[in-house]
């Protein structure tokens, strides 16, 4: 099963740290990424840029594109991770893997239904 973890964090925070404290953090969250792609467990990861240069595009027809995310919320959504699992639980546990590197973010773990499948998403070598 596919689930996404999804990486919050006040982003005025993460903006005031060094970026000695930014690679540090970078660092050790590699260590979990570099382990669960040997583990075959992991599959697209991104850190998202600031939601000051986002654009949200919503309304009828051609749409309307205005700017920023508009979330009601102190945290922001700075990055994902997806992940391949038998169990939430088990996405759980790497999420939690995740925390201990950076135990200022919030982590939401949730399913992923492919609706339009392109590419897969081969984690695991299939012969």
């Amino acid at each position: 099963m596919l689930y996404a973890i999804l990486a919050y964090h006040d982003e005025k925070v993460v903006e005031s740290w060094t970026k000695e404290e930014d690679e540090s953090l970078m660092s050790e969250l590699l260590q979990v990424n570099d382990r669960l792609v040997e583990e075959k467990h992991l599959g697209p990861a991104a850190r998202l840029g600031p939601t000051g240069r986002a654009v949200t595009l919503r309304g009828t027809g051609a749409g309307l594109v205005t700017d920023g995310p508009f979330a009601e919320t102190k945290e922001q959504l700075l990055g994902f991770y997806v992940v391949d699992y038998p169990s939430l639980e088990e996405a759980v546990a790497a999420a939690r893997d995740l925390r201990r590197a950076n135990p200022t973010a919030v982590y939401e773990i949730r399913p992923i239904s492919l609706y339009l499948p392109g590419a897969p998403l081969a984690f695991r070598d299939e012969g």
